[in-house]
């Protein structure tokens, strides 16, 4: 079992930048890709970026492309997520995920495990 712990939301002015943490504990070392999501009201969960366990493949949604920079550090089992020049559409619910495939996915239903959220409001 694996637990992922996110923190790091909160509000933030348009344009303005954040850095959300999964701290993971348990059995870290069956995860291998780790991937961010978000989830606005009313809309579904949305992929956002993901990374594998060296660190040296990352993938992002069109959408964050240039504005979002996923990292890892092992030694800590941290992901992060820095968000700059954010925009009111990136408002939503933010969660980590883990997953024990070593293929890159985008659908969360492929992800094995999952922190709580950390809300963070962009305004305008």
């Amino acid at each position: 079992q694996v637990h992922l712990v996110e923190s790091g939301g909160g509000l933030v002015q348009a344009g303005g930048s954040l850095r959300l943490s999964c701290a993971a504990s348990g059995r870290t070392s069956r995860t291998y890709y780790m991937g961010w999501f978000r989830q606005a009201p009313g809309k579904e969960r949305e992929f956002v970026a993901a990374i594998n366990w060296s660190g040296g493949s990352t993938y992002y949604a069109d959408s964050v492309k240039g504005r979002f920079t996923i990292s890892r550090d092992n030694a800590k089992n941290t992901v992060y997520l820095q968000m700059n020049s954010l925009k009111p559409e990136d408002t939503a619910v933010y969660y980590c995920a883990a997953d024990r495939s070593i293929s890159l996915h985008t659908n969360p239903a492929a992800y094995d495990y999952w922190g709580q959220g950390t809300q963070v409001t962009v305004s305008s």
